[in-house]
């Protein structure tokens, strides 16, 4: 099944959302801020993705500025970063089976369903 990790309050989530809604295919909403990935499950999305921990980090976001930002972090550290402060997670991500993008801009989330 199709999963979107999604941030109602993000126009481009949203944009994903409703390009899912209309492909008639079934999904799971996955509300992150509310249901925080564990460090198994943002491994696991950023192998899907394809991606060094880093490149799913929100940077221009106040939590990384203040805190993280300028910083020699391990890829832990930045995925605990993520679990300890969801917002950091870049948005949305849909994975379809072994596939995934994070959706930016939305119209990537077609290449995957």
């Amino acid at each position: 099944m199709i999963k979107i990790y999604h941030n109602n309050r993000c126009s481009k989530s949203r944009c994903g959302l409703d390009i899912l809604e209309k492909s008639g295919n079934n999904f799971e909403v996955v509300k992150y801020l509310e249901n925080v990935p564990t460090k198994d499950e943002l491994k696991h999305i950023i192998k899907l993705l394809d991606i060094k921990p880093i490149d799913l980090v929100r940077k221009n976001e106040a939590i990384w500025k203040e805190n993280f930002k300028n910083k020699d972090l391990s890829n832990a550290a930045i995925i605990d970063a993520m679990v300890k402060y969801p917002k950091l997670i870049e948005r949305p991500i849909v994975i379809n089976g072994d596939k995934a993008v994070i959706g930016r801009p939305p119209e990537t989330i077609l290449d995957i369903i």
